[in-house]
């Protein structure tokens, strides 16, 4: 799909959260994941159906079904850290969080630290592979470990 979609934009790169979190999942050889969304049903349905296009497994899903944008962005740190709790076990290989305005790039990166997985966040995916298509490839610390490990 990026790909296609680079090509009908005149072959420049592009990118997009869900690209971005799909990549980030690659490099972590992450098959079966849990996913925390901000979104109505209708929403998470697509969300589910791109992982699953991308050959993921979405073992767990939690939909907060937030009603409005500025609703998202209210969501309380320690809400989305025991959603994220929740969602994890041992059948899980990476846990991911989408919803551009449901800031969690310091809350994965703690959480990540605490489950010993991956635990992303979809602007830290974003802003890293923008970075890594760049040709900047620094290590970043304190936004998890797609920073500080590629």
């Amino acid at each position: 799909k990026r790909e296609r979609l680079a090509k009908h934009c005149g072959n420049v790169g592009v990118s997009s959260g869900s690209f971005a979190c799909e990549a980030a999942l690659r490099m972590f050889g992450a098959k079966r994941i849990a996913v925390l969304s901000p979104y109505a049903e209708v929403g998470d349905v697509e969300v589910t159906r791109f992982f699953t296009d991308c050959s993921f497994t979405v073992v767990r899903f939690k939909g907060l079904r937030c009603p409005t944008p500025i609703a998202i962005a209210e969501v309380k740190e320690d809400l989305l850290e025991a959603h994220i709790l929740e969602l994890n076990g041992p059948d899980i290989d990476a846990l991911v969080q989408v919803g551009t305005n449901l800031s969690m790039m310091r809350c994965c990166a703690r959480l990540e630290r605490k489950l010993g997985k991956p635990v992303l966040a979809i602007n830290a995916c974003t802003y890293w592979q923008a970075l890594r298509a760049l040709g900047i490839d620094a290590r970043i610390h304190g936004f998890g470990r797609i920073f500080e490990e590629f």
